[in-house]
């Protein structure tokens, strides 16, 4: 098989959808698989080369399926094996691939794994969660911290112990120092590869072994907003995170891993990574061919959306990389939507444009978060219609995650589109009504046919799909830089900001390109790049002058 096949993933766009919010096809208020292939053609529509669904396994849905309590099975709210099935063969008709979230970190502790595990001190599985004594004093046995708030430690009476969860208590960590936890866990990869899947994007991707000394982490020198994208309004943030996860034995797993998906053929795995040296730990998890393929960090999913802070990520990125390869994304379920998060809580048509045309044309592989296409803003939901346990723990000061889940609009009615059930999981928001596909359906200069535009455009320029990149300019609005593959080179202008601006004089002779509608465009005149306000401009390079 050649490279070009096997090498899919690279500059590939992966569209995420979150299964519970983008269509419900049989009215309980609640998305599910048949929904996704039902919507198999929009998809194809957009242009993108994959999907990304969020976890649909078997679930208590305490996080909402990021609590698996069965790694081999669909959850009856999203169907069954064959509707799986159903939509893996849609996809690939239409020649999308199709990844699956893997949250190998943890488990539901409805788990028959961490039930047996908990029965006893001396089971079979009494090992495969990370169980250790109180201190003398019955206090837990470090200061490790919860993402989702407090210590990272909950009692169990029946072993008298405590045990490790990351994130909520009902999710506990697996022990990934024993290699019969790995073994099935591998198990359960090889179960879903069998069925045909594409790849995995890989949940936590740095939080799978602790520290064995079970080391105190240390406080945070400076303590910065943003660690895996939570506030400073929870204490998680206090800490530099050593020793509870993107530890060194993570790297041994990875190759385990990547030993077992090189068995088939054109699979690609994406990586989560949240830690306070993303960037490094991406490049240590991409490097050479025996890892990851590629990794996504929180650098882009943070309030500063200024062309410095993306210039100075890439630039961080890149010269650590070597051979490794990054993938980017503006939002995702976990985040407020970028429509908001970048335009101080205003979402912008011309914004959402400008933002993706720089997202699309920078180096590495993205991920879109279904409803980005549409420029959807937050929803803005009231504390009783928060389902997000995150949410409700950090109320009022961090809003959760639920803002950014509500169900996808399909048209301009009272349920979206989206079920005929009057009161879905979560409600419909009114800001989304208005923007809805079916009204964007028919604009040719809407957020949505500007998505479409730009990703085929893209797929005619092979330099802004895997091509080398060079910054020329940044400042708080505008970034330019060159985009290489082979003979062609591009030359890139992005203005973010609301005033017009021009460049000083460029050692290049550019031929314009056609563009898509509906962008806002730049101009080179004279040497110079002239670019309006929310404006993009790309040209072709002729010749480079001294």
């Amino acid at each position: 098989m050649s490279k070009e096949t096997t090498d899919w993933w690279r500059g590939a766009v992966i569209y995420q959808i979150y299964p519970r919010s983008f269509m419900d096809s049989n009215g309980d208020g609640i998305g599910d698989l048949k929904g996704i292939t039902q919507k198999m053609a929009y998809i194809a529509s957009l242009g993108v080369d994959a999907i990304w669904l969020s976890p649909f396994f078997t679930s208590p849905m305490k996080d909402f399926g990021y609590d698996v309590s069965d790694y081999c099975d669909v959850d009856p709210i999203f169907g069954e094996l064959a509707d799986f099935d159903e939509l893996i063969a849609k996809a690939h008709q239409h020649n999308i691939k199709v990844i699956i979230d893997q949250v190998l970190n943890h488990t539901s502790d409805q788990h028959p794994w961490f039930k047996k595990s908990r029965s006893s001190r001396d089971n079979d599985k009494s090992d495969w969660y990370v169980w250790v004594d109180a201190k003398p004093d019955g206090t837990v046995p470090n200061n490790w911290l919860s993402v989702f708030g407090g210590p990272a430690w909950h009692w169990d009476s029946r072993r008298r112990q405590y045990y490790l969860h990351n994130f909520l208590d009902s999710q506990p960590d697996l022990n990934f120092h024993n290699p019969d936890v790995v073994d099935a866990l591998l198990d359960s990869v090889r179960f879903w590869l069998d069925r045909g899947v594409d790849g995995f994007r890989l949940d936590t991707a740095n939080y799978f072994f602790h520290d064995l000394e079970l080391r105190d982490n240390p406080p945070k020198q400076e303590v910065v907003e943003g660690s895996i994208g939570v506030s400073l309004d929870n204490p998680y943030g206090y800490q530099l995170h050593l020793y509870d996860k993107s530890r060194p034995e993570n790297i041994a797993f990875l190759e385990c891993l990547r030993t077992l998906l090189d068995e088939y053929t054109g699979i690609t795995t994406v990586g989560e990574v949240g830690c306070d040296f993303s960037l490094k730990t991406m490049a240590e998890y991409t490097q050479g061919s025996n890892k990851l393929h590629m990794c996504y960090s929180f650098d882009l999913l943070t309030h500063d959306s200024s062309m410095t802070h993306i210039h100075n990520t890439m630039t961080s990125i890149e010269e650590g990389l070597g051979d490794g390869w990054p993938c980017w994304s503006m939002s995702n379920h976990d985040v407020e939507r970028v429509a908001s998060r970048w335009n101080d809580g205003k979402a912008s048509g011309a914004k959402s444009k400008v933002f993706m045309a720089m997202l699309l044309s920078l180096r590495g592989s993205v991920c879109l978060y279904q409803g980005e296409e549409l420029g959807l803003p937050e929803a803005q939901l009231e504390f009783e219609q928060l389902v997000d346990p995150f949410g409700i723990n950090f109320w009022p000061e961090f809003k959760g995650r639920d803002g950014c889940r509500t169900p996808m609009p399909w048209e301009n009615k009272s349920t979206g589109g989206f079920s005929n059930n009057q009161s879905p999981w979560l409600p419909i928001s009114d800001l989304h009504l208005p923007i809805a596909v079916s009204e964007q359906q028919g604009d040719r200069h809407s957020v949505l046919h500007a998505y479409r535009d730009f990703l085929h455009f893209r797929k005619h320029h092979p330099a802004l799909i895997s091509g080398d990149i060079e910054f020329l300019f940044s400042d708080q609005d505008i970034l330019v830089f060159t985009r290489t593959h082979d003979e062609e080179m591009l030359l890139v202008g992005i203005n973010v900001g609301d005033q017009g601006h021009f460049t000083s004089p460029l050692s290049y002779e550019v031929k314009d390109i056609v563009m898509p509608e509906g962008l806002r465009i730049g101009q080179f005149e004279n040497r110079k790049l002239i670019l309006p306000s929310n404006s993009v401009y790309i040209g072709k390079i002729t010749k480079t002058t001294i």
